[in-house]
């Protein structure tokens, strides 16, 4: 079996990479260090930045993920900045941005990196389309999870519990950082 290494300290995160990885004969590990992030309007650059910065400095292939919630109305804001305004003014402050805004589109934007030491990141996207809602609710889940209600919904991922929240997420990035590995016969089919 071969390792890949996840730089993450989000548990959710190494359960949905190992659903779909463990089966093609990846044990995925779990890394949790700390990676410069650099300030770009771009989450992909974000992410790329971290994987080959982590790929280096543990000398194993790795994927590390960067992802931001993208609302359509504030011209993609919070997007990369999505961890530092969930610190600061957090779901309140964005459905406060929202007041009376009619257009409430959004997505999460998810990018897993892929990198081997030496070379150059490869990312995979998945976007989890969705809209906000006009208020906070729900007890489960984290960061927007209480404003967010996915496509063809009418609750909030945070009314859903974890085993329930998971359906709702794009796995677009894993299918499509699976389906490389096996191209590159990093993995057997």
């Amino acid at each position: 079996m071969k390792q890949l290494t996840y730089v993450t300290g989000n548990k959710y995160k190494i359960e949905l990479a190992k659903r779909i990885l463990t089966p093609l004969g990846f044990e995925i590990l779990q890394k949790k260090i700390a990676c410069p992030e650099i300030q770009d309007d771009d989450i992909e650059n974000v992410s790329k930045y971290s994987a080959k910065y982590a790929a280096e400095l543990l000398k194993v292939p790795v994927i590390k993920n960067d992802s931001g919630l993208v609302v359509e109305a504030l011209n993609g804001f919070p997007g990369p900045y999505t961890s530092y305004i969930e610190d600061t003014i957090t779901e309140d402050g964005i459905l406060k941005l929202m007041a009376g805004e009619r257009n409430r589109n959004a997505h999460f934007l998810e990018v897993i990196s892929y990198c081997e030491p030496g070379c150059e990141p490869i990312s995979f996207v998945s976007k989890t389309k969705g809209y906000i809602s006009a208020n906070k609710r729900g007890e489960y889940g984290w960061s927007f999870d209480k404003i967010f209600i996915p496509c063809g919904q009418d609750k909030t991922l945070a009314q859903y519990e974890d085993d329930e929240r998971w359906e709702f997420w794009s796995n677009d990035a894993y299918l499509n950082l699976k389906n490389y590995l096996e191209k590159q016969d990093i993995i057997k089919k």
